[in-house]
């Protein structure tokens, strides 16, 4: 296939090198190219976004003119702070007629740019041009499974980089093992409480969108959003974490979207209103947790 391929950081690069292995043609879009640049991408056989989310809707109303009959495959993972949407979400407003796709799950770009293997999902609800994408861009590396629950995959894998965030607060305070199990499992409740509430299927949950990704991203230094609660747990400011990290850490966005959220739904997450304290500097992160274990003792 020919594949536009629309963001060049390190989850688009590493894409791009996928793709490329596997005999297909990839242009590479970069911001810094310009949206005039990306009339020349056009007329390809796939469109692939793997921009940052903040950086989805201006792509998203520049590409609204285009061939409609162009399958979009969206990477971006994150939550509209002001109205909650997906990034194929944004992608369907400004794009209703584009056959839309998802890929999501446990992909830390780096392993896969050094030839180690993984697994993910696509998503769609398009079921012979899911089963084609899953064949054409599966290679040795990246093995493709494929589901029909767009939202719920893409709720997984912005929420489990908020829950990320909290991992590498507790395992920054040497908190144990014990207290990390207990966290990502209350963590893999709250994910579902909010891809129940907005329509997404429970199995997503616990596959490789949901379970699988919050593994890798909530226990691995190659994860930003890990580091960043690290960081935290330092005693860093949130302006100096993310100075350290040198690159946008996306559960910073997401939990205060997700929150937003849960006031409108009248949604009950702790862990991810800890997190806000934490990122607002209103909570210093051992009384944080300590708060989570003060909670009215109740059914799991």
């Amino acid at each position: 296939m020919s594949i536009s391929l629309l963001g060049g950081g390190a989850w688009g690069s590493t894409l791009k090198h996928l793709f490329g292995q596997s005999g297909h043609r990839v242009e590479l879009w970069r911001r810094s190219n310009g949206f005039d640049a990306l009339a020349t991408l056009q007329h390809s056989d796939l469109v692939v976004c793997a921009v940052a989310f903040a950086g989805v809707e201006s792509l998203a109303l520049q590409l609204s003119s285009w061939n409609c009959h162009t399958p979009l495959l969206s990477c971006s993972k994150g939550l509209d702070p002001l109205t909650g949407s997906t990034a194929s979400q944004i992608w369907q407003k400004y794009c209703p007629r584009r056959p839309l796709f998802v890929l999501s799950g446990p992909n830390l770009a780096k392993e896969l740019a050094n030839g180690l293997p993984a697994a993910s999902v696509l998503a769609g609800t398009d079921q012979l041009l899911l089963a084609k994408l899953q064949k054409e861009l599966s290679s040795d590396c990246l093995r493709l499974y494929r589901n029909n629950d767009p939202v719920g995959t893409e709720v997984a894998g912005a929420l489990k980089n908020v829950i990320a965030i909290a991992a590498g607060v507790c395992d920054g305070l040497c908190l144990g093992a014990n207290a990390r199990a207990s966290l990502l499992t209350r963590g893999l409740a709250e994910m579902g409480l909010v891809i129940q509430a907005l329509g997404g299927k429970a199995e997503t949950l616990y596959g490789l969108a949901g379970l699988g990704d919050l593994l890798a991203t909530a226990t691995s230094a190659l994860s930003r959003n890990y580091r960043f609660g690290n960081a935290l747990a330092e005693g860093l400011t949130t302006s100096a974490a993310l100075e350290r990290i040198g690159a946008i850490v996306e559960g910073v966005p997401t939990c205060e979207a997700v929150l937003a959220l849960a006031a409108k739904k009248h949604l009950s997450l702790p862990i991810a209103t800890e997190v806000q304290q934490l990122v607002e500097g209103r909570c210093d992160p051992r009384r944080a947790l300590q708060k989570l274990m003060e909670r009215e003792l109740r059914h799991e």
